[in-house]
């Protein structure tokens, strides 16, 4: 059942000369771990901010065609009642963390929503305690590290039980292990809780993994939609110029060489690991 769906998407910045996306149509299942790429400008976060309504509510401009999230009309319902089913993790932390303390920043949402003080205490602490910031409930969210600000955006996103968390490049203040250790927690949501996961992202080498769905944007269209080890491997991802995974194109330059693996297509070096003691099993 797709959670989100759209139709001829297009949209228009004020004063823009032409659409930032145009004509995309392309469908989320429910539960689904999809992955957004492609180059800078290509109209990724654009597309994420129609997903929740900030298009065309906030930011102005012309939207046209169709999308439905969680069987809503996104024209027709605004951004409050889109909120409820859609959570949005910004690329920097800092944007959205600012009262005095984790625990107040991660209970904003909910008591905008008029929700009771024990259901309020209940979702914060569990939230606090999947995202491992439990222990900093007390502290200012100022005084914590990058990625400690990051698990506590996602905190304060997950204690709204949304049906869908999109997470717009949420590691790129990060060295490569706190990125991990973020897209590993990302991970564990998708799969425990059955929550959909958009995330934008261009470290393919270590989120493509996790992803069961990818959509390549180039120029503003979804120019390829589907499954990550058929798309990676295809020379159209190869010349719109995605940072296709090392153990992908390892792959290729073996199997091209004559190499004798299985066609499974590697998206991490973990999985090429597994192919090569298989090959070498079979000799």
């Amino acid at each position: 059942m797709a959670i989100i769906e759209t139709k001829n998407l297009t949209y228009t910045y004020p004063s823009s000369p032409k659409p930032s996306i145009a004509d995309v149509s392309l469908r989320i299942e429910k539960g689904e771990f999809t992955l957004i790429t492609g180059p800078s400008g290509c109209g990724k976060t654009t597309l994420c901010r129609c997903f929740n309504g900030l298009i065309p509510h906030f930011y102005q401009g012309e939207c046209k065609g169709e999308i439905i999230v969680a069987g809503l009309n996104v024209f027709e319902h605004q951004i409050y009642e889109m909120a409820e089913h859609v959570g949005l993790v910004f690329q920097n932390p800092e944007n959205q963390l600012f009262a005095l303390s984790v625990e107040k920043d991660v209970a904003f949402g909910l008591e905008n929503l008029g929700i009771q003080r024990d259901e309020i205490r209940r979702k914060i602490d569990e939230a606090m305690k999947l995202t491992g910031t439990y222990e900093l409930k007390e502290r200012a969210p100022h005084e914590l590290s990058g990625g400690q600000q990051q698990r506590v955006a996602i905190a304060s996103v997950l204690a709204m039980q949304p049906d869908v968390i999109i997470l717009d490049e949420p590691t790129s203040f990060l060295d490569p292990l706190s990125a991990k250790k973020i897209f590993e927690v990302i991970a564990y949501l998708n799969k425990t809780l059955g929550i959909t996961v958009i995330l934008v992202e261009h470290r393919l080498d270590l989120t493509a993994k996790y992803a069961s769905h990818i959509i390549v944007m180039d120029e503003g269209k979804a120019v390829l939609d589907g499954d990550p080890h058929e798309i990676l491997r295809s020379e159209e991802a190869r010349l719109i110029g995605i940072g296709i995974p090392k153990a992908t194109r390892l792959y290729q330059i073996l199997r091209n060489e004559g190499a004798k693996l299985s066609d499974t297509i590697p998206l991490s070096s973990d999985e090429m690991a597994t192919l090569l003691k298989e090959a070498i099993r079979s000799t």
